[in-house]
């Protein structure tokens, strides 16, 4: 082995090209602009639609969601996981893409949960806030006029990492409820086997430990999707989520499960979350047709 091959830490790369593929910031020097304008975007939509219900799942104060009622009665519900690097954002950031929803008859259901940093390293307690999130939706979706029976989940970055996770999750055993609670859901630009990530500059605020990144890589836990998985990346963000995601589609489609990998011309990391604001866009397009739900006026 030559010194040059003794310096590599993942696939073809050093420790400085890893720490780079993991930090999108790298990829996206638009990133503020475009993060000023989902805030904008969400503060709009709240200006139109209202402020969102909020109910709580769990027993901590972040333990809470938003949702926006759509019209339709025992509507199929959207809920979206947001991302930021397991360290920031709310669900008040991420209120701009449920007009798209309440216009195709759905609800849109937007989550708050921890944050590693307040976690103390740990991802576990994240996911299982978003676990129960989902549980609690499932079980009380009546109460907003949701239909149960058709749960879909969505998740950007960070967000769709956790959301790969949740939908490996083993229902029965866990949670006492159908291994089918999910109908369908779409991770984007996120993270499915965190073996190399832990290798990556991030291992400076997430404490991975073996167990963790053996439960928390939805690309291990095949045995436990029960729905169609759509796996979407923008063509312009980090070559290391493109491959993550190519990966993670490839695995779903040789372990038999239905998955479809889509690659969207144009975008980088934080410009393809824009999109699920748009029935047109890539993310919304793919949201929409996981829920089988196509635009029409409210």
């Amino acid at each position: 082995m030559t010194s040059a091959e003794e310096l590599l830490v993942w696939l073809d790369m050093d420790q400085a090209a890893l720490d780079r593929a993991y930090d999108q910031s790298v990829w996206a020097p638009n990133q503020g602009l475009v993060q000023i304008r989902r805030d904008s975007a969400s503060e709009q939509a709240r200006q139109l639609l209202g402020e969102p219900e909020r109910f709580a799942y769990g027993e901590t104060p972040i333990e809470t969601l938003e949702v926006f009622r759509c019209a339709e009665p025992n509507a199929p519900v959207a809920i979206f996981v947001h991302g930021g690097a397991w360290r920031v954002g709310r669900a008040a950031n991420f209120a701009f893409p449920a007009e798209t929803f309440l216009d195709a008859g759905a609800h849109y259901v937007v989550l708050d949960f921890t944050n590693v940093d307040d976690a103390g390293g740990d991802l576990m307690p994240m996911v299982a806030q978003v676990r129960r999130a989902v549980a609690w939706v499932y079980r009380n979706a009546a109460l907003f006029g949701g239909d149960s029976e058709r749960l879909y989940l969505f998740g950007h970055s960070s967000g769709a990492h956790i959301a790969g996770v949740t939908l490996t999750t083993d229902w029965a055993a866990d949670h006492g409820l159908p291994n089918t609670v999910l109908k369908g859901g779409v991770v984007c630009s996120g993270m499915y086997d965190l073996e190399p990530v832990r290798r990556s500059a991030r291992s400076k605020y997430v404490n991975f430990t073996d167990a963790m990144v053996e439960a928390l890589s939805s690309q291990r836990r095949l045995e436990h999707v029960h729905c169609p998985i759509t796996v979407l990346v923008g063509a312009c963000e980090s070559p290391e989520f493109i491959r993550q995601g190519r990966d993670f589609a490839a695995a779903l489609k040789a372990a038999g499960k239905q998955t479809e990998f889509l690659e969207a011309a144009g975008l980088n990391h934080f410009e393809i979350c824009e999109t699920l604001a748009s029935p047109y866009g890539a993310f919304g397009r793919a949201a929409l047709a996981c829920m089988g739900l196509a635009r029409r006026p409210r």
